[in-house]
């Protein structure tokens, strides 16, 4: 288990939490909650052994598995497909000592390295990393393309197929559905719900942590408390906790009022200084209840658009593209004031080019594209993060979008986006990816669109500020067309499900339930060939799994060493037979050359190898006949 005895983090000056006391036990899959800034990612470095707690004690079995994802990916030139397979490091060493066992040719130790390979189901080891990938969005043949050719975000998704290829005891995942798509996150849910380690994760996708999760871990207000059950459960628990810590906060108030109001009235009286001075001496013992804090200072709403035209946009039989490759044909799509649209599909399916066509972005190949006057498009997509000024502060942003807006008003404005005091007076560089994202999306209400076109609006955002957008959206009077892996916002917020696939885009009849069982099982084959995929690393390794291997999984590497052995002497031997006929031919003697002398050469070189090979065929064969009689 992990385990936290009075534990205390500070990072620099700031204290994180302290006295934490709590158990985390094995098979355990706890969601760690926060605000920004509260401490999670300082407390899985701790658990990862990368900070040390400032007081108290943090223990962890030493001989967990460790599995988390990379927060970098250098440029490689290995395939994606074995960058995936080096996070099974046992694995791989067996691969490297088989390799050393047959350059030495030794036979019994390549014989019990094969064993432990079918231990650890090494035998599926490929099949199961190509399995992770594409559950988490590859397509087949993309396995083989170098890890540099991928993009940032789909390297991100190599470091998390690799850390769930690792046989780990406990993972770690920090926001893990950033940057994956809805079908995506379907497939990671599915598979961490049957993972046997012990899992802690940090997400702000409340589906997500709702069907996940079996317990919360809080960090909140320098304090960590441990609940059971999912993050729906904790929340209920927490609200009715904080009713009462609200109702007892104020009965203490108005007792302590009552006090002091005595204390006051008659301490000067010499009669009633003792009853007094008892009062103040009450006062004193009193435990302070802390009153109940705003949950969050995120707060906005859309501005009212300048025009409202019926319909907004339109799409006729158009098509769209990249190069010579068609994406989308024969679109029919059309948009008025109070749609709610979400897109289905796979990745690269077509759901960013439909917003970018939708946005005029790009051009489309044929029919028409038709938008109303006076339509303004307000149109958020993660690249927009990397197009700020670095050196600009978020007022500076908002005024140039309107340089007649006063700095005070820019500073209220973004005051709702969590831009508070001279946080928004500062250079954006510094800022984290949700304040990134959260600047974006406040430049996009700022220009009162009556279309909103959101392609992945929340990745980077915290549990406040996706509340903050659905209500938002909930109050905006025109369109809405989104892309969004976080299937609360899209029940919250969309009416109508529009899938893109196959070149088309059509209505879908079904729910997210119904769209996440097609893709699950649209996977199923896939993922089905992973032997024990989500297996914890520490049950693979202990003898008593290796103790129940039947008589046939013990045989299977010895007779696999042995066919391997045959085919390597009938090679030999076809190659001696044909170098003996050479030597034999008298056209090789006709002309003075050394080609006779190089032929022998070969024969000698080639006769001592099929003798080391069929001593390594006898050894075999003698360890497999042992074998049987065991």
């Amino acid at each position: 288990m992990l385990r936290f005895d009075s534990v205390a983090l500070r990072r620099g000056s700031k204290l994180l939490f302290a006295d934490a006391s709590v158990q985390l036990h094995t098979g355990w899959r706890v969601g760690v909650t926060g605000r920004n800034g509260a401490g999670k990612s300082s407390l899985f470095a701790l658990v990862a052994g990368e900070l040390q707690p400032d007081a108290g004690d943090f223990s962890r079995p030493r001989d967990w598995v460790l599995a988390h994802v990379r927060q970098e990916t250098p440029a490689l030139a290995v395939s994606g497909i074995d960058y995936v397979l080096d996070g099974d490091r046992e694995y791989r060493e067996i691969e490297g000592a088989l390799k050393h066992a047959e350059t030495e040719h030794d036979a019994l130790a390549q014989g019990r390295l094969h064993e432990r390979l079918q231990a650890i189901g090494g035998y599926a080891a490929r099949a199961r990393a190509a399995a992770l990938m594409h559950g988490l969005g590859f397509k087949p043949g993309e396995e083989q393309r170098k890890v540099a050719e991928f993009s940032g975000g789909w390297r991100m998704r190599l470091n998390l197929a690799q850390a769930l290829m690792c046989r780990s005891d406990l993972l770690l995942l920090d926001e893990p559905t950033n940057h994956l798509d809805l079908d995506a996150v379907f497939w990671l849910e599915d598979w961490l719900r049957r993972y046997e380690g012990t899992l802690l994760l940090i997400s702000h996708d409340r589906e997500f942590l709702d069907n996940v999760v079996s317990h919360v871990l809080e960090i909140a207000e320098e304090k960590v408390e441990l609940f059971a059950g999912n993050l729906s459960g904790f929340e209920r628990k927490r609200a009715e906790r904080l009713v009462q810590q609200q109702l007892q906060y104020e009965r203490q108030q108005r007792e302590r009022a009552h006090l002091q109001s005595f204390v006051d009235r008659f301490k000067a009286k010499a009669s009633k200084a003792r009853q007094a001075q008892s009062r103040v001496k009450a006062l004193e013992r009193m435990v302070e209840i802390a009153p109940i804090r705003a949950a969050s200072s995120i707060r906005f709403e859309f501005r009212e658009p300048e025009a409202l035209p019926y319909p907004l946009a339109r799409l006729d039989d158009a098509s769209a593209g990249y190069g010579e490759r068609t994406v989308l044909a024969n679109v029919k799509f059309g948009l008025v004031p109070g749609d709610r649209v979400a897109l289905l599909g796979a990745n690269g399916a077509g759901k960013s080019t439909l917003i970018k066509l939708l946005s005029g972005a790009i051009e489309n190949r044929s029919g028409e594209r038709f938008e109303a006057k006076g339509l303004r498009i307000g149109y958020f997509a993660q690249h927009q993060l990397e197009t700020l000024d670095p050196q600009a502060s978020a007022v500076e942003h908002l005024k140039r979008l309107d340089d007649k807006l006063g700095e005070q008003a820019a500073r209220d404005f973004l005051g709702g986006f969590g831009f508070l005091g001279d946080r928004a007076l500062e250079p954006v560089a510094p800022f984290s990816g949700g304040e990134k994202a959260r600047l974006c999306l406040a430049l996009v209400v700022w220009q009162r669109p009556n279309l909103l076109l959101l392609d992945e609006p929340t990745n980077h955002l915290d549990l406040d500020m996706r509340e903050a957008l659905t209500e938002a959206l909930n109050g905006f009077d025109g369109a809405v067309v989104l892309v969004a892996h976080d299937r609360a916002l899209i029940r919250t917020c969309c009416e109508t499900l529009l899938f893109v696939g196959g070149g088309r885009v059509q209505p879908y009849e079904g729910d997210l339930e119904d769209y996440a069982r097609i893709v699950l099982r649209q996977n199923a084959e896939t993922t089905a060939t992973a032997a024990a995929a989500p297996a914890s690393g520490g049950g693979a390794r202990k003898p008593d799994r290796r103790e129940r291997a039947d008589q046939r999984a013990r045989e299977a590497p010895l007779r696999k060493e042995i066919q391997k052995l045959d085919k390597r002497m009938n090679e030999l031997a076809e190659r001696k037979h044909a170098l003996e006929a050479a030597l034999l031919d008298p056209a090789l003697y006709e002309t003075p050359s050394t080609r006779a002398a190089e032929l022998t050469r070969e024969l000698g070189l080639v006769a001592g190898e099929l003798g080391r090979v069929e001593d390594e065929w006898l050894v075999a064969q003698e360890s497999l006949e042992q074998a049987t009689a065991d």
